[in-house]
């Protein structure tokens, strides 16, 4: 499995997690059982899930912005290349 597969993977059970541990704390606050702990169940994932979201998120920029460059890269070499071929042509001639 290649890493953008398993990103995204992480990313959707990371959300179940979140949507359990929410679940616990208003389980908790309902029984008024509420600890510091019991908070850190949807917040610790939520962290780990931002991270993977702005991942998700930059993707399509970061492959937007590769497709440019590759693109714009044969259009270089085609103009160095008839640089070269003018500035052998100039030399030739003197």
């Amino acid at each position: 499995m290649n890493l953008n597969k398993w990103i995204r993977q992480t990313h959707r059970w990371l959300s179940l997690a979140i949507t359990l541990g929410v679940i616990v704390n208003f389980v908790a606050v309902a029984l008024r059982k509420y600890n510091v702990w019991v908070g850190l169940l949807a917040l610790i994932p939520f962290a780990l899930l931002m991270l993977t979201g702005l991942y998700l998120f930059a993707l399509p920029y970061i492959a937007k912005m590769n497709r440019w460059q590759v693109a714009k890269r044969p259009a270089r070499a085609a103009f160095s290349d008839q640089l070269s071929a003018v500035s052998q042509t100039a030399r030739a001639d003197s």
